[in-house]
């Protein structure tokens, strides 16, 4: 009986904590303004303007982890929580990489992906810039031939800023912004956070993405998003 009472008093522990991280994001920003999102993990959260709807979420395991028929996409999918919201007035997971049908509006895109133990072993600053599933971190020869396959989507690759973000409680994250011209359209600005929790076993990963132009526009907006995304070490 001890062991369960013990259980039990860390996980109300647990719960107060989180509670705790919740309300001072809310104390801080008024509470109505915002949605506020926390990760499968229970350690990671962001915020989004109410404003900003959530796009469905069968579209979005379409778009980020493809035909969902293939036993390489199941994996990935149980591997991962995912979640997307778009301040186009028509929400629609074709945003996560491009302003399909006209939209010049944000989108943000959370992930929380348990790593194999492959992974872990692997895992470096490089896996944290990679971790949205965008040729970040690349040699210089791979992405000109890359660039160079018929279709292959991302070009004009710009790194506007790589910010090695400093280790708290043993997480360790990186914050990078950079653009590519997607599918022949307008240069698209990503903002994107990535955290290795304490223990290697999960990367939590924010991708913010607008058009350069409008990333310029509503930077300040954005960069209060990015600065929002956060990855605790909850004692247990």
């Amino acid at each position: 009986m001890g062991s369960r009472l013990t259980a039990t008093a860390a996980a109300r522990v647990t719960a107060a904590v989180l509670a705790a991280l919740m309300a001072g994001l809310s104390a801080g920003c008024g509470g109505a303004d915002f949605t506020y999102v926390m990760g499968s993990d229970g350690q990671s959260y962001f915020k989004v303007p109410a404003s900003w709807r959530k796009v469905d979420q069968r579209a979005l395991d379409r778009e980020f982890f493809g035909d969902m028929t293939t036993a390489t996409a199941q994996l990935r999918k149980r591997l991962s929580w995912t979640v997307g919201y778009d301040a186009f007035s028509r929400p629609s997971a074709d945003h996560l990489y491009d302003p399909a049908g006209g939209s010049d509006e944000p989108f943000v895109f959370a992930m929380v992906s348990t790593l194999t133990k492959t992974q872990q072993d692997k895992a470096s600053l490089d896996t944290l810039r990679n971790a949205a599933m965008l040729p970040v971190a690349l040699t210089a020869d791979l992405r000109d031939q890359l660039e160079k396959l018929p279709g292959y989507p991302y070009k004009n690759f710009e790194l506007l800023s790589d910010e090695v973000l400093p280790p708290k409680d043993g997480v360790r994250g990186v914050h990078v912004v950079y653009n590519f011209k997607v599918l022949g359209g307008p240069v698209q600005t990503f903002d994107q956070t990535a955290y290795l929790a304490a223990d290697g076993s999960r990367v939590s990963v924010m991708l913010i993405r607008c058009s350069a132009m409008c990333y310029r526009t509503r930077g300040d907006e954005i960069g209060r998003i990015a600065q929002s995304f956060k990855v605790k070490r909850i004692p247990g």
